[in-house]
């Protein structure tokens, strides 16, 4: 499949808790890199149900709507990713042009 090779960002709103808040579940991601790792697993995940919906949709299978609906919502997840990934990026050259 294409979405493989995407590693990106879902909702952001609904991982992240304010400092000091009490984890509400026990599976929940306790450090950064948990959190875009889970979150990157949700994108992907959203991406490939896209990529299935579609796939459905041209074989007869599945509405027309449930198609738009799951190719809008795998594209704003890979918006999401883009722009994460370009504010990493920014922040990486911020920090590269510091003086030692």
């Amino acid at each position: 499949m294409i979405i493989n090779a995407i590693g990106g960002v879902g909702s952001v709103a609904t991982q992240i808790r304010p400092h000091g808040a009490a984890a509400t579940e026990s599976a929940e991601p306790t450090s950064f890199g948990e959190v875009l790792a889970k979150m990157s697993a949700d994108a992907i995940g959203t991406m490939k149900t896209g990529e299935a919906t579609a796939i459905s949709g041209i074989q007869g299978n599945a509405s027309v709507q449930k198609v738009v609906e799951a190719i809008m919502s795998a594209e704003e997840t890979l918006q999401a990713a883009i722009a994460i990934r370009d504010k990493v990026v920014n922040a990486y050259q911020e920090v590269s042009r510091m003086a030692i």
